[in-house]
């Protein structure tokens, strides 16, 4: 295993504790996101808040982007790799876009709205300014099935 392998299955790793959250604390999709700075410091953290929040942009992804923003005093996430358990939808995508994110790494691949591959490619588009590198599958093992559990239970109490 390479270091940014091991690197990325250790923020990976926090990613899917706060997917756990999502899903313990507050029955919300269970996805966790992680913005860590090029010094390896995190600067941002969270989890899916669209329920508790009432919020439809209250992604995991936005959650952590949001609070990276206020953290580094800047808009811009210059430099910065965004972790996230599922494969970042397009609004996701796009904010990750205009903020300038460098890398991010997702766990499950979304084969119904994925926005890094699986069913659009928008961090790649060479029609915008800047571009997303991605990694993609990391600790999908473990990402996949909390996510399928969920949506599991869910069907069986009659909801999403």
């Amino acid at each position: 295993m390479t270091d940014l392998q091991s690197t990325d299955e250790r923020w990976m790793r926090r990613a899917l504790a706060l997917a756990e959250r999502a899903r313990d604390e507050d029955d919300e999709i269970p996805v966790g996101a992680v913005v860590v700075d090029a010094d390896g410091n995190v600067v941002g953290e969270g989890w899916n808040r669209n329920i508790a929040e009432c919020d439809p942009s209250a992604h995991a992804e936005i959650v952590a982007m949001r609070r990276a923003g206020a953290a580094l005093g800047n808009h811009r996430l210059i430099g910065c790799t965004l972790y996230v358990t599922l494969e970042p939808c397009a609004m996701c995508a796009m904010a990750m876009v205009h903020a300038r994110v460098a890398r991010v790494v997702f766990g499950a691949f979304d084969p119904k709205t994925g926005a890094a591959g699986s069913v659009f490619d928008l961090l790649a588009d060479p029609r915008h300014n800047h571009r997303v590198e991605v990694a993609g599958g990391v600790l999908a093992d473990i990402a996949g099935p909390m996510l399928t559990a969920y949506f599991r239970a869910r069907r069986g109490k009659g909801g999403a």
